[in-house]
């Protein structure tokens, strides 16, 4: 080995060391210490990695895919690589146990001090080369010492014995084995332009060297994307980069176990980005250190790791003082914007302590970086934005904000901004962001919006939305009903308690007559409408904006009649009844109301009649209306204009008064009678108190009385008027019975068809065409013995009074017993008593011949056409309503003779008398006599022979011939 070539000149370098170490002694003691202390600290546990640095170096520098193979053979471990071999820059590099100077870019550890790593397991290595091989070894070096006759250093030969030999080694000084080298005759093995043998001490275990070389394989890998492979042993670890585009590439490491670890990488100006990927996806790396480009003690907690490029200590594992950390984070933004929107958020560093100093400088410099560049992903509008166009902001001039935002994109690309000058709404969902656009620009896309990105964009000091703030920011918007609807059901899922309820407290909303309001709770709604009406008097939310959520924000619901009977409304008409705006508002909700349920004072509205004349809607008819045939000829109602009912339908202009048939006054707490009825105030004054809801059917009195035939069945066939006639105290009722007349007579004068009460005094009710359901009905508008109104006592009376009436004697002791009855509610003093009255015997005889029958016993005496009879009870107030005396007052009667007293219960005749006549049980003594006489006096005098009598308490009864004899009467 010493006699072969020396390509490289190794005698004359050693030569100069040798000189400069006999010249001073005290640098090779420096030397010595130098190499110890790289050993023991810079380089420990750095073989392969100072080796495959070298390797790394070689390949970049012949342009080639590096190759790294490591054997072992029993003590010897060999590492191999392709790529530039061994020069003499490279020679003087290995012996100088000085930091390389390095020159090339691509070069990042060829051949410094860190190739003292060998020394860590070796005192004797080969470097092996294509273009010579060199021979390191710590004996051959001590060996020279001797032979040049150098001595240890001073400190050390102090300790020594005085005969010692100089040039003898110390026990202690171990000489550096790298400064010295010998060229030897061997090539590296067959496919590699390198190799390195070294030669282990026998306190390395070769095993476990071998086993820890293999797990920094991959890293390596990684570090060096100048090499591609690593065999270690049987081990094969191979890297692979394609190119995704964007400047990221992707980087995958292939283990032995055929393990795959894939790595999205991207390249900086100052750094290599290495992000791990698992199932497809990125995550963030766990806590790693800086490797520059091989792992240094420099920790760092980053979400991706770096590989930078920067100034290290020689044994480069801390950062050289005054290193530019800061820098590293230059193109960081664009390794963000590289990678797919969802994915983005994963580079923003966490929040947390820093490991390191270079850790705290480079998290501070990363946020920094992502603050002030565009590259968060955010909604562009209807597609892709574009920055030089004033639409990509929607809003922004509108609501007052910044128009650029920091928006940037291209062509196809997703719009991006930064991070600072955007917004976040937490869970967006792709619908809420699709309306979102044009008001919050630049926003946050969905994918990066939910509550796993929360921290990451607070880091990036995002700004936060609220619900509140989106209420607020709709106030500005202009968008379409149909918008609204839309940005109610994106806004309806977040809506899940009172208190984000109450947030949409200042939401707009649109209303179907242009304007744009705040707050729900200030709206209605008609689900019912599908087109819009444009109502001033209410907040009626546009139908096409209508959703659920407006509710549940506490818009009220209204139907159209509802609308229709708001007192707003009543306002508005009461002042402008012809506007032509509220008329045709109130015109096409009422075609969606129930008329039945509307206000009467809607008729207020004015609308033009056939000649263009405005008229209140309850003073027109519709044409053709069937109220027409039933009218006098003078009725001052006119006809609505053709042209109007075209344009809204007789439902509509009927819904507000517009007459078909007969219409109806209705009014809730009424007040007095002014409601402009015929007679109204007759009706009122009568009543017992005021009426809680008034109802009554209008413009009676327009009725041709030879139409009230057909104008009843009109009433009945409407269900809402037929209503209001089965009111018996209703105003409607009450003027039919007094006004409304068949021929002649009125209403109220007739008798029901099924009545006999008030037969041949009263003329029966015939209308033909009626069913017996209505004409119970009409019960109400006819005459009543149970309500004996002053009108109909008139009408009986004079009934009663009138020769040609031939009622029977039944009929008239029920028709006095009725009035008799009645009397107490009648005002006597206002009836026009007549100048005849009916007498029991049926005629009608001068009232002052008459007297009222009170005692019937008086009837076996007195002359039936003078009696005037209802029933004992009522006898007193018949006299009062007919100003007639009663019979007892008028006439006295005495009993002639003393007679046989007894009792009813002692009395055969008594028991039988009050079997045969159900009499009940009578008080005071029973009196038979054979022969009964009284004698009258008063009015009538004379005596009579009667059957039986009353004085008082005594019964007086005549009794049979039989009784008196006490036999049986004789067969005939």
């Amino acid at each position: 080995m010493i006699g072969s070539a020396d390509p490289f000149g190794t005698t004359g370098l050693r030569a100069a060391v040798l000189a400069s170490w006999r010249d001073s002694p005290t640098r090779l003691r420096e030397d010595s210490a130098t190499e110890a202390d790289l050993v023991r600290a810079g380089y420990r546990d750095r073989l392969l990695t100072e080796l495959a640095q070298n390797a790394a170096d070689a390949a970049a520098k012949a342009g080639i895919p590096g190759k790294v193979s490591v054997r072992l053979e029993g003590r010897t471990l060999t590492i191999a690589n392709t790529g530039a071999p061994l020069d003499l820059s490279g020679v003087h590099a290995l012996t100088a146990l000085r930091a390389s100077e390095k020159t090339e870019a691509i070069t990042v550890g060829r051949f410094g001090v860190g190739f003292t790593a060998v020394l860590a397991v070796s005192d004797d290595i080969e470097f092996r080369s294509t273009t010579g091989s060199l021979h390191f070894s710590r004996d051959r070096t001590r060996e020279a010492l001797r032979e040049s006759g150098i001595a240890a250093p001073t400190a050390v030969l102090a300790e020594r014995p005085a005969d010692a030999d100089p040039a003898a080694s110390s026990p202690t000084f171990q000489p550096p084995a790298l400064r010295l080298t010998w060229p030897v005759d061997a090539r590296p093995i067959s496919g590699f332009d390198t190799e390195v043998v070294v030669r282990l001490r026998a306190d390395v275990d070769a095993d476990a060297l071998l086993a820890a070389m293999c797990d920094e394989a991959a890293d390596l890998l990684l570090e060096l994307p100048a090499l591609q492979s690593f065999r270690i042993g049987d081990d094969e670890f191979t890297s692979v980069v394609r190119e995704l585009g964007d400047g990221l590439e992707e980087l995958r490491v292939t283990g032995p176990d055929g393990r795959r670890r894939t790595w999205w990488q991207f390249r900086a100006p100052r750094a290599r980005w290495l992000l791990p990927l698992r199932e497809g996806k990125p995550h963030a790396a766990p806590h790693d250190v800086l490797r520059a480009p091989t792992r240094s003690d420099e920790e760092l907690s980053l979400p991706a790791l770096l590989i930078a490029d920067i100034a290290m200590q020689p044994d480069r594992r801390r950062l050289l003082p005054g290193a530019r950390v800061v820098e590293l984070a230059s193109g960081y933004a664009d390794f963000a914007r590289a990678l797919p929107p969802a994915d983005r958020l994963v580079l923003v560093p966490a929040p947390g302590f820093a490991r390191s100093e270079a850790d705290g400088l480079l998290r501070e410099a990363l946020v920094r970086e992502l603050q002030t560049h565009s590259w968060l992903p955010v909604v562009g509008q209807n597609g892709p934005a574009d920055a030089d166009t004033p639409d990509t902001v929607g809003l922004a001039g509108e609501l007052g904000l910044d128009s650029s935002h920091g928006i940037d994109s291209g062509p196809g690309a997703v719009p991006t901004a930064v991070p600072t000058r955007a917004s976040v709404f937490p869970d967006l969902t792709p619908e809420l962001a699709r309306l979102l656009d044009d008001v919050v620009a630049p926003l946050v896309i969905p994918e990066l919006s939910g509550r796993a990105h929360t921290e990451a964009l607070a880091v990036l000091d995002v700004h936060r939305l609220g619900l509140a703030r989106l209420a607020e920011l709709s106030g500005g918007v202009d968008r379409p009903p149909a918008w609204w609807r839309d940005w109610y059901a994106a806004l309806e899922p977040f809506v899940v308690d009172p208190l984000t309820a109450e947030e949409l407290g200042a939401l707009a909303v649109p209303l179907a007559d242009g304007r744009l309001v705040t707050g729900p709770r200030t709206v209605v709604l008609d689900d019912m409408l599908e087109l819009a009406i444009p109502l001033h008097w209410a907040r009626l939310v546009h139908p096409e904006a209508t959703h659920p959520l407006l509710s549940r924000l506490g818009a009220r619901s209204a139907t159209a009649e509802d609308l229709l009977a708001d007192p707003a409304l009543h306002a508005d008409l009461s002042d402008h009844p012809d506007d032509p705006d509220l008329v045709d508002a109130v015109l096409r909700l009422a075609a969606h109301a129930d008329p039945d349920a509307l206000p009467p004072w809607l008729g207020m509205i004015e609308l033009p009649d056939g000649t263009g004349e405005l008229l209140p809607a309850d003073e027109l008819l519709l044409p053709e209306a069937p109220l027409y045939a039933l009218l006098v000829e003078d009725a001052p109602l006119g006809t609505v204009a053709e042209e109007v009912v075209a344009e809204y339908g007789a439902q509509a202009l009927r819904a507000v008064g517009v007459g078909w048939d007969f219409g109806i006054v209705a009014e809730s707490d009424p007040t007095g009678p002014d409601h402009h009825l015929d007679d109204e105030e007759a009706w009122w004054a009568g009543l017992p108190e005021e009426p809680a809801e008034f109802a009554a059917v209008r413009d009676l009195d327009l009725v041709d009385d030879i139409a009230w035939p057909d104008a009843l069945h009109q009433l009945l066939s409407e269900p809402r008027t037929r209503r209001l006639l089965a009111d018996p105290d209703g105003y409607t009722a009450w003027w039919l019975r007094k006004h409304a007349r068949l021929d002649g007579i009125p209403l109220g004068h007739h008798r029901h068809p099924h009545d006999t009460e008030f037969t041949g005094l009263l003329p029966e009710f015939a209308v033909p065409g009626l069913s017996h359901a209505d004409l119970e009905v009409l019960r109400t508008v006819l005459a009543n013995q149970e309500r004996i109104t002053p009108d109909l006592a008139d009408a009986l009376l004079a009934a009663l009074a009138d020769q040609a009436n031939n009622p029977e004697p039944e009929v008239v002791s029920r028709t006095h017993r009725h009035l008799a009855a009645a009397a107490d509610q009648l005002d006597l003093s206002q009836l026009e008593l007549p100048e005849r009255v009916r007498a029991l015997s049926g005629a009608a005889v001068p009232a002052a011949e008459a007297m009222v029958l009170d005692l019937p016993w008086f009837g076996l005496v007195l002359p039936p056409v003078r009696l005037v009879f209802g029933d004992q009870e009522t006898a007193s107030g018949l006299a009062s309503l007919l100003d007639l005396p009663l019979v007892s007052e008028s006439v006295t009667a005495e009993v002639l003779g003393a007679g046989l007293r007894t009792s009813w219960s002692a009395a055969p005749l008594g028991v039988v008398l009050r079997q045969l006549f159900s009499f009940a049980p009578e008080e005071g003594e029973l009196v038979l006599h054979e022969d009964l006489r009284v004698r009258l006096s008063g009015a009538i005098s004379g005596t009579v022979s009667v059957p039986w009598w009353r004085s008082g308490a005594e019964t007086h009864v005549r009794m049979p011939a039989a009784v008196v004899e006490g036999t049986p009467p004789a067969a005939s």
